[in-house]
């Protein structure tokens, strides 16, 4: 009984955060990694974007997650291989082969992760009402992106601290910074074994794979057929093309803060660009997230949503203004600048995500809610991995300055696919 009476903010700020990590680490940290082992942003830009590829295509085993074992089972296993895999990244670094190695390790993190995030999801879905869903919202985003923040901003800095502290090389540091993310993510899953609710309704069945066959196509012909044609495509172009203009930004941005000078970026130290973006920018996120929870659980999704397409679109201007700018971060001054930016950057995309996420579990109401719900977040990950995968094509074409007028000027594309959406106005009120 105790186990079912456990508050969610004893772990849902825990599970999120170890469903984000993951992710950044594989799309975000690994491109700062390769990049200070020489390649260009175009290869960057390539790579990494194959590595989204297993949060596209979830949805082809998620009904395994929904018919096979529990929720919770599958949370709790993932978390173990996921913290092999770290080990796996720490282990080849230093060897030949360190690439291709490193890049298999990745993959595997990534397939744990997105299986991660199926079972996690369905796991909230199952525990929570609708109020509730809607109102740690914000809650879970933050803690998510909490996490994108710590990958992008600590563990970047890190590495070069370990490597002037030790008088080592860079892969040897990486490879320290890898081996404490397993030992951080076996004690997450110690802590998820022993604080995680046993929701009544979170069970699995015995089923054959003729059955499991069967109920994958069941699962799609709901999810296509729940709706209107006209109300599905919307649906479908709004999840695609929403994050249009971040997935073009997701790579670069990291790559324009940290490339010097002479190439067109800011040349901030890793220690700066963990200050930057890994303590202004977090406080702007959270507050953007938590914030957009509490005003949807009030007035409901539709009430704000074009204030948070405006939170999640106009902000990306502040690229534009530091590619011309080039404030000196090496100053107070210059790095306030910076820092002020990415801290508008963040509460505004804090915001606006809020949006998204709300949609795909309106989306996914219904039967196979969890499988429906996978799938939308593979149609996201497909709108964020193919303009991502040629973000650095096009910026080595055009330059920084260029590019980011670009991506603005693509903020276009979510305000039309956000003009189509018809929303239930009661969806994410308090009853």
């Amino acid at each position: 009984m105790k186990q079912k009476t456990t508050s969610p903010w004893a772990w849902i700020p825990t599970l999120y955060f170890a469903e984000g990590l993951p992710n950044v680490l594989v799309t975000g940290v690994a491109a700062i990694m390769y990049m200070q082992m020489g390649l260009t942003d175009t290869e960057l830009a390539l790579y990494t974007g194959w590595l989204n590829l297993p949060w596209i295509i979830k949805p082809l085993w998620s009904p395994f997650i929904d018919l096979l074992c529990t929720k919770r089972w599958w949370i709790l296993n993932m978390q173990v291989l996921i913290g092999a895999a770290l080990a796996g990244v720490a282990f080849t670094l230093n060897t030949p082969f360190w690439f291709q190695m490193s890049m298999c390790c990745f993959f595997i993190m990534a397939f744990a992760s997105a299986t991660h995030d199926i079972a996690a999801d369905g796991f909230y879905m199952i525990d929570l009402d609708e109020h509730n869903q809607t109102y740690f919202v914000g809650i879970r985003n933050t803690f998510y992106r909490l996490a994108v923040i710590f990958g992008n901003g600590v563990l970047i800095a890190v590495p070069g601290m370990l490597s002037v502290y030790f008088r080592s090389s860079i892969p040897f540091a990486w490879s320290i910074v890898f081996y404490g993310l397993a030992g951080l993510f076996i004690a997450l899953w110690l802590y998820h074994c022993y604080i995680l609710p046993k929701p009544a309704d979170d069970h699995g069945t015995s089923n054959s794979f003729s059955e499991v066959w069967t109920g994958l196509k069941s699962t799609l012909m709901a999810f296509f057929n729940k709706f209107p044609s006209r109300v599905t495509i919307i649906g479908i172009c709004f999840m695609l093309l929403y994050r249009f203009p971040e997935a073009l930004l997701n790579t670069m941005t990291k790559t324009f803060l940290m490339r010097p000078n002479s190439e067109g970026g800011l040349g901030m130290a890793p220690t700066e660009y963990g200050l930057s973006y890994g303590t202004v920018g977090l406080i702007g996120l959270m507050l953007g997230g938590i914030i957009g929870g509490i005003l949807v659980s009030r007035d409901g999704m539709k009430r704000w949503l074009w204030p948070m397409v405006w939170a999640i679109t106009l902000p990306d201007i502040v690229y534009v203004y530091l590619a011309y700018a080039m404030p000196d971060v090496s100053s107070m001054m210059g790095l306030t600048i910076v820092s002020t930016c990415l801290f508008i950057e963040q509460f505004g995309y804090g915001l606006g995500f809020t949006v998204l996420t709300l949609y795909m579990l309106y989306y996914s109401q219904g039967e196979f809610k969890t499988s429906h719900y996978a799938i939308c977040t593979g149609i996201s990950y497909l709108g964020l991995m193919l303009p991502n995968m040629v973000s650095g094509l096009v910026k080595d074409a055009v330059g920084y300055k260029m590019f980011f007028i670009i991506v603005c000027v693509a903020c276009t594309m979510t305000f039309v696919v956000s003009a189509l959406l018809k929303i239930d106005p009661e969806f994410g009120k308090k009853k």
